[in-house]
């Protein structure tokens, strides 16, 4: 009898932890449901990204598309397209073959899209204990990436856009390559810029996931994720013109709660560089793994209800980033141009 009463009594113990754990995630939903309906009040800016195909760059193209492209960023006030030029090779080269139309994109973009500032946007999977593509801790493998650098600011790139996945927050190696090419572009007056993930929900919890959890990985394998502390992301804002925070993939299950993530996020990320770099947002038109509740409008609300949420504007531009040019359609843009460009622009575009 004994045994069944204490059989009984887990049971029991086991029913409420259940039912509090329900009821809890029932009063997040719909504190997050309530939070959501508020409309935003702030406007979006007239500093905004664009990470653009690899087909610019590697086949050719005629004059009207060079024109509709023109058109498109500067209807949709964009200061900076990353054009996807890489990737890079193991050893830190891309082959001549990938951009062989690079120079003929950027006079197009200075004919056509005068004051835009065309970037290259290269990168790799970073190799992290043992597993990727490029290893970064090699001093050699940094140099050659210097020098490849050197070659798309030559060919007119007015910037370099760094993508080097993933990146952890102990990454040393990686600050000295932002200060080599940090010391590069400036010598040539051009941009450094760098996309990274969200930050960390909290620091102090790195150490446990960093002695627990295998690092790099996939998509598919649960490992130690790779999001900047507040450390790291002023050391990398430090070094940087720029800074587009991937905060995409958000794979929340509802609309309000992928709105607060984007709200929070850039609410803490402008509270944090807004004043040392110019800030962009990342903003999704892909389709991610949960796309009810993630798409272009809730990231866009997000954002704004992040702003409103500032004390004060950051002293840098800020903007989002659209992720991604191949994958906007029309209806996007015109949400876009609807919900996010200031007023006084809006109706430019219309």
């Amino acid at each position: 009898m004994r045994r069944f009463g204490w059989v009984g009594r887990l049971l029991r113990w086991t029913g409420w932890a259940v039912a509090y754990g329900f009821g809890l995630a029932a009063l997040v939903l719909a504190g997050a449901w309530v939070w959501w309906q508020q409309e935003p009040e702030a406007r979006g800016t007239e500093a905004n990204a664009l990470w653009a195909r690899h087909q610019w760059v590697g086949e050719p193209h005629t004059d009207a598309e060079y024109r509709a492209l023109g058109t498109l960023l500067k209807r949709h006030r964009i200061t900076d397209v990353f054009f996807h030029t890489g990737p890079f090779e193991a050893d830190g080269s891309v082959p001549a073959a990938k951009y062989r139309n690079a120079r003929r994109l950027i006079e197009a973009m200075r004919e056509y899209a005068p004051g835009v500032r065309a970037q290259a946007y290269l990168g790799q999977i970073r190799v992290v204990d043992g597993k990727g593509v490029i290893d970064l801790d090699d001093p050699a493998v940094r140099e050659q990436v210097l020098r490849t650098d050197a070659i798309f600011l030559d060919l007119g790139f007015d910037g370099i856009h760094y993508d080097f996945e993933p990146i952890y927050p102990d990454d040393r190696a990686f600050l000295t390559l932002m200060d080599r090419t940090r010391e590069l572009t400036r010598s040539r007056g051009r941009l450094l810029s760098v996309a990274l993930e969200q930050q960390t929900l909290l620091d102090a919890a790195q150490p446990v996931y960093k002695a627990l959890l295998p690092r790099g990985g996939t998509s598919f394998s649960f490992h130690y994720p790779p999001r900047p502390t507040e450390d790291f992301l002023r050391a990398v804002a430090d070094r940087a013109d720029q800074v587009a925070i991937m905060t995409y993939d958000v794979s929340l299950p509802t609309r309000a709660l992928a709105g607060w993530h984007f709200a929070r996020h850039t609410r803490t990320t402008l509270e944090l560089i807004g004043d040392r770099t110019t800030v962009f947002m990342g903003v999704p038109t892909y389709r991610p793994l949960m796309e009810w509740s993630e798409d272009l409008s809730v990231a866009l609300r997000g954002v704004r209800r992040g702003i409103d949420d500032l004390e004060r504007p950051p002293k840098r531009p800020y903007g989002v980033g659209v992720y991604a040019e191949w994958t906007t359609n029309p209806d996007e843009w015109a949400r876009y141009r609807a919900t996010w460009l200031p007023r006084t622009t809006e109706s430019l575009g219309a």
